[in-house]
């Protein structure tokens, strides 16, 4: 059995099936919709009011270091933002891609551009993990230490599970969105 398909296919089927098309036709009032005062989203350079604001582009990610207990909600701009970041920094570390992390990733500004984005980074994640193979995936993470040993397939189905569970969250928020009065 080759379980690099398998780890692959899980999350293909699930944003082919479940994800994906829930995400299209966003506008961007949905993507920048706040369902609750004090949201963390993202902003124009120099206009967030979070204690911590990261991004190289023309827009920041709120954020806040440790973050708070409970967290904000996030909003549908700020979700797809972490999804998009979060597989780019694993495609930078795993499989070669340009570094990437919060502070260095240019975040979108429209609703269009985000899912783009999100497109193109699950693109090169899914294929990445493709090419691992039952061997790829058995072997250690290496870092950071608390997961050195633990398989890179810990890691990858970590990152499934990153994008099922925002993936639902953004599909609930437009839920709400619709229904909003």
């Amino acid at each position: 059995m080759d379980w690099g398909a398998e780890v692959a296919d899980q999350l293909e089927t699930h944003w082919q099936e479940l994800l994906r098309p829930r995400l299209d036709g966003l506008t961007d009032d949905e993507y920048f919709w706040q369902p609750v005062p004090g949201c963390w989203t993202l902003s124009r350079r120099g206009q967030s009011a979070a204690p911590l604001s990261l991004g190289a582009g023309d827009f920041t990610m709120d954020y806040q270091q440790p973050p708070p207990d409970p967290a904000p909600v996030t909003t549908i701009a700020w979700r797809l933002a972490h999804l998009s970041v979060g597989l780019a920094s694993t495609s930078a570390k795993r499989f070669g891609q340009p570094a990437a992390s919060e502070a260095t990733y240019s975040f979108a500004g429209t609703a269009r551009e985000a899912l783009r984005q999100l497109d193109d980074e699950y693109a090169v994640f899914v294929a990445g993990v493709r090419g691992l193979g039952t061997g790829g995936l058995s072997q250690p993470q290496g870092e950071p230490p608390a997961f050195a040993e633990a398989s890179l397939a810990k890691l990858m189905l970590y990152v499934n599970a990153e994008v099922i569970h925002h993936g639902a969250e953004i599909c609930l928020l437009r839920d709400l969105y619709l229904q909003r009065t």
